[in-house]
C-alpha cells in the first residue's frame, strides 16, 4: 500500500512537471526581453521605417506587422550580435497602431513594439512665380479681404463731400485774397 501511495505521486509529480516545463520554456521566449523599436514612432503611409531590435541573441531575425507591406529583414551591425535592424514600407491603405513581432532564435516575440501610422492632409499652397513658398497662402488671403474691403457707395459719397468742401474752402479763400487786395 505504502509503495503504491509513492507511485501515485511520483507520477503526479511527472505530470506536474510534463505541463509545467513546456509552458516555462515557452514564457521564457515571451517575457519581454526582445524590445522593437520603430523609428519614427508616428509616421505617414507609404513611408519607410527603421526597426531595432534588442534582446536576441542570434544576428539575424525578422519583424513583422499589420502595417509592414512585408517582413522587415534584421541583421547584427558591427559584430554587435544583441542589437538587430532593419526597415520596413508601411502599407498605403492603413492607419492606427500596430503591434511588431519579432523572430528571432527560432521563436516569434509578439508585441515587442508598436508603430503608428496618421494620415497627412497638408493644406494646398498656390504656386508663387517668384518664390515665397508657404506665403502664398498669406498673401492670397490678404488680397481677399482687401477685395471684400474696397470702397464702396458709402466711401465714394464721404469722398465727394470732402472734395466739395475743399473745391468751397479754396474758393473762399480766393475771393477772399481779392478783397483784401
Amino acid at each position: 500500500m505504502r509503495i503504491r501511495s509513492l507511485a501515485l505521486r511520483g507520477a503526479g509529480v511527472a505530470v506536474a512537471l510534463a505541463v509545467t516545463l513546456p509552458t516555462g520554456a515557452a514564457q521564457a521566449h515571451d517575457d519581454g526581453s526582445v524590445r522593437a523599436t520603430v523609428t519614427p514612432a508616428s509616421t505617414a503611409p507609404g513611408a519607410t521605417v527603421e526597426v531595432s531590435v534588442t534582446g536576441c541573441s542570434g544576428t539575424t531575425g525578422t519583424a513583422g506587422s499589420g502595417a509592414f507591406e512585408g517582413d522587415a529583414q534584421l541583421t547584427g551591425r558591427d559584430g554587435d550580435k544583441y542589437a538587430l535592424n532593419g526597415s520596413a514600407r508601411i502599407k498605403h491603405d492603413v492607419s492606427g497602431s500596430y503591434d511588431v513581432t519579432v523572430t528571432c532564435d527560432g521563436h516569434p516575440h509578439q508585441g515587442a513594439g508598436t508603430v503608428r501610422i496618421e494620415r497627412h492632409h497638408p493644406d494646398p499652397v498656390s504656386p508663387v512665380r517668384a518664390g515665397g513658398g508657404g506665403t502664398a497662402q498669406l498673401t492670397t488671403a490678404a488680397t481677399a479681404e482687401a477685395n471684400e474691403a474696397g470702397p464702396g457707395t458709402r466711401h465714394a459719397v464721404i469722398g465727394l463731400i470732402l472734395a466739395g468742401v475743399a473745391a468751397v474752402a479754396v474758393a473762399f479763400r480766393s475771393v477772399r485774397r481779392r478783397r483784401s487786395e
